[in-house]
């Protein structure tokens, strides 16, 4: 019997330029390997709650408190609640509030000489974790020296340009992102 694969697109709503990831993934994973699917091939570092929303039913991991009322995404295979074409989305860390757009491109018969999952391909580095959320990341982007830009910070020494960096380790570069580094990370973790 063959194996289906899906072909999953991500993408990181209300970030300009674009932030996405293109992947293959076996239909028969769980939401919760699909979580570290998503963590990994964006760049997240898994530090913060997340939920899946599917046809407007919540996933995620159960909340021992009750006040979250998700079903557990241990228990639902992708196959059971999603097929070509479906689109879901996925939030991450609650807080800054990193809403993922995902859509099923296309779902294939797995190639026997290939090992899932696999980054296709994507576009610009995932933000900082802890940036604070979506304009806190177009501001950490703003070039505080363009008095046209207008998220531009007020100046290059205002506390909130300095915090931004150092949660960027200024070596950030929001350009930058590598599918067969983030494929190794994938097969590594997922």
């Amino acid at each position: 019997m063959s194996r289906q694969i899906f072909q999953l697109k991500m993408s990181l709503a209300g970030t300009r330029p674009p932030v996405w990831r293109r992947v293959l993934v076996p239909a028969g994973y769980t939401l919760d390997r699909l979580h570290r699917v998503v963590q990994h091939a964006m760049g997240w570092r898994d530090c913060h709650l997340h939920s899946f929303e599917i046809d407007a039913m919540q996933y995620g991991e159960p909340d021992p408190d009750g006040e979250l009322a998700l079903h557990d995404e241990l228990d639902v295979r992708l196959d059971a609640v999603l097929g070509k074409g479906s689109r879901f989305s996925y939030t991450y860390d609650f807080g800054d509030w990193w809403e993922h757009d995902l859509v099923v491109e296309d779902a294939l018969t797995a190639d026997p000489d290939e090992r899932y999952p696999v980054c296709l391909a994507g576009e610009r580095a995932c933000p900082p974790e802890d940036v604070g959320g979506p304009m806190g990341y177009q501001a950490l982007l703003a070039d505080p020296t363009d008095p046209t830009d207008p998220t531009a910070l007020a100046d290059l020494v205002s506390p909130s340009h300095g915090l931004l960096h150092e949660w960027a380790c200024f070596s950030f570069d929001p350009s930058r992102f590598d599918p067969a580094r983030a494929t190794t990370l994938l097969r590594h973790f997922c």
